[in-house]
């Protein structure tokens, strides 16, 4: 039998679209609704399920910005081909999202065992979404906001790639989290940094999903949710994306601390009275 039933995928595929590009930690918000539904958070099968579940996240993203993709995917070929054609923004652009997915997946190799194994605890998640919260604070109060979308480098690229790595070795510091602070801190304003984390977020999790694909079709989670699963993360998930691009247009991340101190907390509190299992 499946470890995951269809029901149980409708439940976690909509927790994956609302949280994946919110910067609350999807990994996190998976894990504590697993426990809470007596799903082994550190079975293979399942952790193989939430990276499958968010290539359906991944495609509402390339469907919300299907228009800003092709013109950087043209730009590339037509680079490539002509190098008058290199010296435009969106050429390079296209290259710094490929290089700044090298160090997560470097990282990713490597801390396999450590990444499905200790650091899956619901007690690190817990950790990392306070100590997360106190980076995204920090980031967007000293940030100035004063460089906009067509100001980002080669530079900014690395640093908020390479910043996804606090979310793969710490599940509930967040990706989206890690990616829109280091923005913030480079000066980025708030929908700069959060555009820039969805194109930086694209080859990343599409690459988890489908090396994880494996695990999750072969060892206990059958096709049926996962497909259920991806669907419901993709519908979620493009709502997700609108709201917050237009929520980041006028506010401040103050809430989105707020909340996960929130979480971090109550699943301190869970793991502590023995509510959840860690």
């Amino acid at each position: 039998m499946s470890v995951i039933n269809v029901g149980q995928a409708v439940v976690l595929g909509a927790v994956e679209g609302v949280t994946e590009f919110l910067p609350v930690s999807s990994t996190g918000h998976l894990k504590i609704a697993e426990g809470l539904m007596g799903i082994p958070v550190d079975d293979h099968a399942v952790v193989g399920f939430s990276a499958v579940i968010q290539v359906g996240a991944i495609a509402a993203v390339l469907v919300y910005f299907f228009k800003d993709i092709v013109r950087i995917v043209s730009a590339w070929g037509r680079g490539l081909r002509d190098r008058e054609e290199r010296y435009h923004h969106d050429y390079k652009f296209a290259w710094w999202v490929i290089y700044a997915t090298i160090p997560i997946v470097l990282v990713g190799l490597a801390a396999e065992p450590l990444i499905q194994g200790p650091l899956a605890s619901l007690w690190v998640v817990a950790g990392s979404l306070i100590a997360g919260s106190g980076v995204m604070w920090a980031a967007d109060r000293l940030g100035r906001h004063k460089r906009g979308e067509d100001d980002t480098s080669f530079k900014d690229a690395m640093l908020v790639g390479s910043s996804q790595i606090l979310a793969l070795l710490f599940p509930g510091f967040s990706r989206s989290g890690a990616t829109m602070s280091t923005a913030l801190m480079l000066d980025l304003d708030r929908v700069a940094a959060t555009r820039l984390s969805f194109f930086l977020g694209i080859p990343a999790l599409t690459g988890a999903g489908l090396y994880e694909l494996k695990d999750a079709l072969g060892t206990g989670v059958g096709a049926a949710p996962l497909a259920v699963g991806t669907l419901v993360s993709f519908v979620v998930a493009y709502g997700s994306i609108a709201w917050l691009l237009k929520f980041v247009a006028k506010h401040s991340f103050n809430a989105f601390v707020i909340y996960r101190i929130a979480v971090g907390v109550l699943l301190f509190g869970l793991l502590g009275t023995g509510v959840l299992n860690s």
